[in-house]
């Protein structure tokens, strides 16, 4: 018979303990109002909290360029070099939720971020024109979303070191639809949102920052790599895109699984 080691154990212990998902937050009305990701993350921390009590965890807003820069010169002293305005930080919607591991350090459990493009669905549902001469159903798609990449970059600057990259990212709106259908007018024209047309959709415009991989997924676990001959590591932010709102319960599922996977990763350095 062969033997668990305590790290393997340990990481068993918290796969069925979080199995359950999050714990006693649901109302009727949390299940069906659009969301902020701030206050998903947040369900999230107050489960976490509650199956692992002795745990010191804590939720902020933002981390600092010189955090991100001091971590990078611990790692090599040629890097993190770079820093003109010197309280500049970087300030991720749903913050970042992180724990105290057993030698003191906090770590990253979840970052959430939220972007909202496309307000046609809304506009067409309400007869409301757009464009320069207010005479199209429809609103060629902007590049706010590329926006994006910069955080997604200084947090995986900041955890380098870590085999996890628990970045989530919900984008919605009628830039972001995942198949194509139509909204029907108050006057009963039916307008067509198309998936692939290159001046709506913006999906592509940040597939970068998840390496291509497949939307909607969980990427929290980091990839391993080979070419030639070398191993290289690849951080994917998990990438959620809907035409539609996000509600509470979707958002915090989501998250959920993230975090999990994070804590899993961790176990070794928890004292659950």
């Amino acid at each position: 018979m062969v033997r668990q080691g305590k790290g393997q154990s340990k990481r068993l212990d918290i796969q069925h303990k979080l199995a359950g998902g999050p714990v006693g937050i649901f109302g009727a009305e949390a299940r069906e109002h659009d969301a902020k990701v701030k206050d998903a993350v947040k369900v999230v921390l107050r489960s976490s909290e509650e199956y692992f009590p002795r745990l010191d965890f804590r939720h902020r807003d933002s981390i600092t360029k010189k955090e991100i820069n001091d971590k990078l010169q611990s790692i090599d002293k040629s890097l993190g070099k770079v820093l003109f305005v010197k309280n500049a930080s970087i300030k991720p919607d749903g913050g970042i939720l992180e724990v105290k591991d057993k030698h003191g350090v906090y770590r990253i459990l979840l970052i959430g971020e939220s972007k909202h493009q496309g307000n046609d669905i809304q506009k067409i549902k309400h007869g409301i024109k757009q464009g320069k001469d207010e005479e199209s159903d429809l609103m060629v798609a902007g590049n706010a979303i590329e926006r994006v990449h910069k955080n997604i970059l200084e947090f995986r600057n900041y955890m380098l070191e870590e085999l996890h990259f628990p970045y989530v990212v919900f984008a919605q709106g009628s830039n972001f639809a995942t198949e194509t259908f139509f909204v029907k007018t108050p006057d009963g024209r039916k307008v067509k949102i198309a998936h692939d047309a290159g001046n709506m959709n913006r999906i592509d415009r940040v597939s970068a920052s998840s390496f291509g991989k497949e939307i909607n997924k969980n990427y929290c676990k980091n990839v391993f790599v080979e070419l030639d001959g070398n191993t290289q590591m690849l951080q994917a932010s998990s990438l959620y895109f809907k035409a539609h709102p996000w509600v509470l319960t979707e958002m915090v599922n989501i998250l959920w699984e993230n975090v999990k996977t994070s804590f899993e990763i961790l176990s070794d350095d928890l004292e659950v």
